[in-house]
């Protein structure tokens, strides 16, 4: 296994920082790094923001949820999905382009290159001994967080992520089990045994919340994830993105 493999296997959120911030050669560094990530037939419909400001990131925290950490780190990156750039290449080059930019299609291309580009930065800080989170309260109020980032139409902020030097370290969470995400050739449809995996993920994260709390915590996946399910969040989603001119077709 190399270096890069076992940086990877070694993730998980860090929500504790010092008080220490990225230099600017950090930040190139890992912008850069998401840069280099692959994007769909070239199209780069991505932007990045790096928000330092001490007070713009207090009302981030406010609008993520009140989640200190998202104030308190070493930087924060906020991934936009971005297509107002491809508005003004339609502009420039004098080509009809809005069909496409309106497309439920585009949208995606630009959800995944940030998506990409986020994970390459990822790596890339967690390589240099720093820890990340991703944040994905800011989509509890995308209309303030658009307004504290200025973002103009055809920009969507997806989520954040904060990055810092960590001043303690999380356990591993256990991910489920390979065979239960990885299948060949075709879906695996067995019900039985797909529900066998997951009794059998609960009790690794039953185990897991036990061991890490000293028994005051023992609930299982499935249970977190029934009941987060069961309150629908964020409805507000497709009238704000159709509400910028994004996957309106």
């Amino acid at each position: 296994m190399n270096q890069i493999i076992e940086t990877i296997l070694n993730h998980r959120s860090q929500r504790s920082f010092e008080d220490r911030p990225l230099s600017d050669e950090q930040i190139s560094a890992i912008v850069q790094s998401a840069q280099a990530a692959s994007t769909s037939s070239f199209i780069q419909a991505y932007s990045i923001i790096g928000v330092k400001d001490p007070e713009k990131k207090k009302k981030l925290a406010a609008l993520a949820g009140s989640q200190d950490y998202v104030a308190n780190n070493g930087h924060l990156l906020v991934f936009c999905a971005d297509l107002h750039r491809h508005t003004l290449i339609s502009e420039m080059e004098q080509t009809d382009a809005e069909e496409s930019l309106l497309s439920t299609e585009k949208f995606m291309v630009a959800c995944i290159d940030a998506s990409l580009a986020a994970q390459n930065a990822a790596i890339a800080a967690e390589s240099m001994g720093l820890g990340i989170c991703y944040i994905g309260g800011i989509r509890n109020d995308l209309k303030g967080v658009a307004e504290v980032l200025k973002t103009p139409e055809r920009v969507i902020p997806l989520f954040g992520m904060v990055i810092g030097y960590p001043d303690e370290v999380n356990d591993l969470k256990p991910r489920l089990p390979m065979e239960h995400v990885y299948m060949e050739e075709e879906y695996l449809q067995d019900k039985e045994a797909y529900k066998k995996q997951l009794e059998g993920y609960n009790e690794m994260i039953s185990d897991y919340y036990s061991s890490r709390t000293g028994g005051r915590r023992n609930d299982t996946w499935t249970g977190q994830m029934a009941k987060m399910l069961s309150v629908p969040r964020r409805m507000y989603m497709k009238d704000f993105v159709e509400s910028k001119k994004l996957n309106t077709k």
